[in-house]
C-alpha cells in the first residue's frame, strides 16, 4: 500500500516537537511511517490563521475526513485538524469551503471562526446543563433513598451528611524538632520527635493559612485512615503565628526523592505503582459504614513530590492543601469549597495538569476533578517505571526525569505545555522496546488509558487498581 503523503513546515516553535518522527521529509513533503492521517495545526494571531505546522500525524488515528476540517483548541487559540488523502493539511477548512493556509483570510472567514467558537461554547453549556439536570435528578434520588450512593461511580453507599472526625491539638512545646527535609511552595517540613516517635512536621505560614485550613479539613473527614494515605496526627499553631500538621514519618521522603536515588526491580516498582493507586481510589471513593460518611475528594495536586515513600516500599499520599470535597446538598452535588478563587485549580504541578486544566475546560464537579487526578497517576506510573532496572537491557535504566522534562526542559512553561500537552496531544515518551517484554503492552496500555486527552476516556482510580493487581497476577519479569 502506497504511503500517505503530507505537506510537511514547522517553525521555530514547534520543530522542537520532533514531527520528522512521522516519517522521512523531502522538502516541504512527508512520507507517513505510523499513519495514513495527515495534520494541520493553526495558531490565532491577531484575528489571522497562521500555520504552526504541517506533518503527517505520529501515531494512527481516526481521520475519516478527506478535507481538513478545522477543529478549535486550546480556548479557541489553536486550531487543528486530521485527512486521510495526499497533501490535505494544505487546506484547511474553515466551515463551508476550504480556504488554502497560506492564502489571505478575508473578514468572512474571519466571522466563520467566531461562528465556531460561538457553537462550540453553546454546545459546552448544553452539556453543563444536562448534566446539572442529571445532578439534581440524582440528588433527589438520594434524599428519597437517604442510604443510596450519591456518586454511582464508586459502587459504594454513602450518606448525605458528613461528620468531621476530632484530631488533636498539639502544643508546640511538644516537639522536638530535628531537621528540615523538605521544602515546597508554601511549606517547610521538618523530621521531629513527638512522645517518643520520629514524625514530620509540615509548617505553613500564617499568610497561607487556606491551604493549612483545607488540608486539616481533608485529614479529619471520618474514615480516611488508609494504607495509601499519610498517617494524621495533629495539628497546631506555632508562637510565630504559623500553622503546622504532625504526619507520620516516611523514612525515603518524597517519591520523587526516591526515583531521582533509586532503581528497583519489577516486583518493587508494582508495589509502589499498586499502593500509590490504592490510595488515590480510596481518596476518590464514597463511603458509609455504621451511619459515617466520607465523601470522595479530588486530590487537584497529585505529582511526585506529594507522594511519600515508606520503609517497606508503599506509597502514601499527602499534601491535600489544594484537595476539594464533594458533598450531598439538597439542590444537588458541589464540592465544598466550591466559592474558592478559580486560580486555586492551577496550583497544582503545571507538568501534571490534565490538558482540560492547563486550558481552564474544566467543571468544579466530582468527575472532571477527580479525572485530573487520574491523568497525574498515569505520568506517575510512567515516572515509576522509567526507573525500573527490570524494564531496560543491561542496567542501562535512565536516570530519573519529571513529566515533559526531556521534551520541554526543566522550565516547561503554562504556553509550552498547552501547546504540547493539549495542542499537539503529545505525551511523555514511553520506550519502544517495552512492547517486547510480557508484560509490556499490558503497562504502556495503563498508562495511556490514564492520560488520554478526554477525560471521560480515562480509567477511574478504581479501575487502575484492577488492572494493576490483574498486571502483578500475570507477571513474570
Amino acid at each position: 500500500q502506497q504511503k500517505r503523503r503530507c505537506f510537511f513546515e514547522v517553525n521555530e516553535r514547534t520543530k522542537k516537537y520532533v514531527l520528522t518522527a512521522g516519517g522521512n521529509v523531502s522538502g516541504s513533503v512527508q512520507l507517513c511511517e505510523n499513519s495514513h492521517c495527515c495534520v494541520g495545526y493553526y495558531v490565532i494571531i491577531n484575528g489571522t490563521p497562521k500555520v504552526s505546522a504541517l506533518a503527517c500525524d505520529r501515531y494512527e488515528k481516526s481521520c475519516p475526513d478527506p478535507i481538513c476540517k478545522a477543529q478549535p483548541r486550546s480556548n479557541n487559540k489553536h486550531f487543528v485538524c486530521v485527512c486521510n488523502t495526499d497533501f490535505c493539511n494544505g487546506n484547511i477548512n474553515w466551515g463551508t469551503e476550504q480556504n488554502s493556509y497560506n492564502n489571505s483570510f478575508s473578514g468572512m472567514i474571519i466571522i466563520r471562526l467566531y461562528d465556531i467558537v460561538f457553537m462550540k461554547t453553546a454546545i459546552k453549556l448544553v452539556v453543563i446543563l444536562i448534566f446539572m439536570c442529571f445532578l439534581i435528578i440524582a440528588a433527589a434520588k438520594c434524599r428519597k433513598e437517604k442510604l443510596q450512593s450519591c456518586s454511582h461511580d464508586f459502587g459504594v453507599l454513602p450518606s448525605c451528611s458528613s461528620q468531621m472526625t476530632k484530631a488533636s491539638e498539639i502544643n508546640i512545646s511538644q516537639i522536638e524538632l530535628q531537621q528540615i527535609v523538605g521544602r515546597g511552595h508554601f511549606a517547610t517540613v521538618f523530621q521531629a520527635a513527638y512522645k517518643g516517635s520520629v514524625v514530620a512536621v509540615k509548617f505553613l505560614p500564617a499568610a497561607y493559612e487556606q491551604f493549612f485550613t483545607t488540608e486539616k479539613e481533608i485529614y479529619k473527614l471520618p474514615l480516611l485512615k488508609h494504607a495509601g494515605i499519610v498517617n494524621f496526627l495533629g495539628t497546631g499553631k506555632a508562637d510565630d503565628r504559623s500553622c503546622f500538621i504532625v504526619l507520620e514519618f516516611a523514612e525515603y521522603g518524597s517519591l520523587h526523592s526516591f526515583l531521582s536515588k533509586h532503581t528497583m526491580s519489577w516486583m518493587s516498582s508494582l508495589k509502589l505503582c499498586q499502593s500509590l493507586s490504592q490510595g488515590l481510589s480510596y481518596l476518590h471513593s464514597d463511603l458509609l459504614s455504621h451511619g459515617v460518611h466520607k465523601p470522595p475528594v479530588a486530590h487537584r495536586d497529585l505529582n511526585s513530590f506529594n507522594v511519600l515513600v515508606r520503609a517497606d516500599g508503599t506509597c502514601a499520599l499527602c499534601d491535600f492543601g489544594c484537595s476539594a470535597i464533594l458533598r450531598c446538598y439538597s439542590g444537588g452535588y458541589r464540592w465544598h469549597n466550591q466559592s474558592t478563587n478559580i486560580k486555586v485549580i492551577k496550583l497544582g504541578t503545571l507538568n501534571y495538569m490534565a490538558p482540560e486544566i492547563l486550558e481552564d475546560f474544566v467543571n468544579l464537579n466530582s468527575m472532571f476533578l477527580m479525572q485530573a487526578d487520574v491523568y497525574a497517576l498515569g505520568l506517575l506510573l510512567w515516572e515509576i517505571w522509567m526507573r525500573c532496572s527490570d524494564l531496560f537491557e543491561d542496567n542501562a535504566t535512565p536516570q530519573h526525569l519529571m513529566p515533559y522534562e526531556l521534551e520541554l526542559g526543566t522550565n516547561a512553561t503554562l504556553e509550552n505545555l498547552i501547546q504540547y500537552v493539549s495542542y499537539m496531544d503529545q505525551r511523555p515518551s514511553i520506550p519502544e522496546h517495552w512492547q517486547l517484554l510480557p508484560q509490556g503492552a499490558d503497562l504502556t496500555e495503563i498508562i495511556t488509558d490514564c492520560w488520554d486527552s478526554e477525560s471521560d476516556a480515562r480509567l477511574t482510580a478504581h479501575r487502575v487498581v484492577e488492572r494493576l493487581i490483574s498486571l502483578q497476577s500475570s507477571s513474570s519479569l
